[in-house]
């Protein structure tokens, strides 16, 4: 009963224009900072790590700015995954990077998108499937009927989801084998065993290490993928910057360095509150013998 009423109030949110989504976004995004605690405190320290030395003026602006942002974010998702594949696409205005995609198809390594907790990284997702085969890693929400529904959105065009476990681990190492593309959030802590410490922001995070052992063991191209939201609801923007890896130093903290100047150059419409500095069950808190240098 409960998931019949939710699902009919996810398409009646997605009959609206993207402008009201994101207008109505703005207002689940100030509740949501004014009524948890919680959410907000962790906004406003993810957020002091990356603004330290900046001015005090500009993080204010950037934390109201990314409290509005995060509730869009949110409700967007329902427009996303229910409006028709076409008219998902057809929102992307301006696509700045395609000829790195094009030049590591033709290397026929396969390509391997990063995209963060940034912008809209759903639409970007689609996008790309509608040119090529796309292998997405994603967590499975807990609740069992927004796994249907999430599933039923983002499983279109050449689009195919794997889960983060073993056998999804599997499909993605397929898929390169394939010379197609796979797709990663970098930013997404790992469980134990499968990360390791490396700083973002000048604190320790608990970074995923499966990027590295992908890119050794295909030879794949990396490429940075944002998708920027457009003001007033009239589109998001497409980033795709090639990201090469410099010998004998961890993947997993040049990856962070390179969410770190991504983030920089749109801050409020990154994930602040995500809980990016977790611990994981059954990992030591770390140490500075730990933590990977640059």
């Amino acid at each position: 009963m409960i998931s019949s009423l939710v699902a009919w109030l996810f398409n009646l949110v997605a009959r609206l224009p993207l402008s009201v989504v994101h207008r109505l976004g703005a207002v689940v995004g100030k509740l949501t900072y004014r009524l948890s605690d919680k959410y907000a405190e962790r906004m406003r320290e993810n957020l002091g790590y990356a603004w330290k030395g900046r001015p005090q003026a500009d993080f204010r602006k950037v934390l109201n700015t990314g409290i509005v942002e995060a509730g869009k974010g949110a409700v967007e998702l329902l427009w996303i995954w229910c409006r028709p594949l076409a008219e998902v696409t057809a929102s992307v205005k301006a696509c700045y990077g395609w000829e790195h995609i094009e030049a590591a198809r033709v290397r026929g390594k396969g390509i391997i998108f990063l995209t963060p907790h940034l912008g809209c990284f759903d639409v970007s997702a689609l996008y790309v499937a509608e040119h090529m085969p796309l292998t997405v890693l994603y967590r499975p929400p807990k609740l069992v009927w927004l796994e249907q529904v999430m599933r039923s959105g983002r499983e279109r065009a050449q689009l195919r989801l794997a889960r983060t476990d073993v056998g999804g681990v599997r499909q993605l190492y397929k898929a390169l084998k394939r010379a197609e593309a796979i797709g990663l959030l970098p930013d997404q802590v790992p469980g134990n065993g499968e990360g390791e410490w490396a700083d973002f922001f000048g604190r320790p995070a608990y970074t995923m290490t499966l990027i590295g052992r992908l890119v050794k063991s295909s030879g794949a191209s990396v490429v940075m993928t944002s998708a920027e939201r457009l003001t007033h609801g009239s589109g998001y923007i497409l980033r795709f910057t090639p990201l090469d890896f410099i010998a004998d130093s961890p993947i997993s903290r040049q990856v962070n360095v390179a969410l770190e100047e991504l983030v920089l150059m749109n801050p409020a419409q990154y994930l602040w509150s995500y809980n990016r500095y977790k611990i994981p069950a059954g990992i030591k808190p770390a140490s500075t013998q730990d933590v990977n240098p640059i």
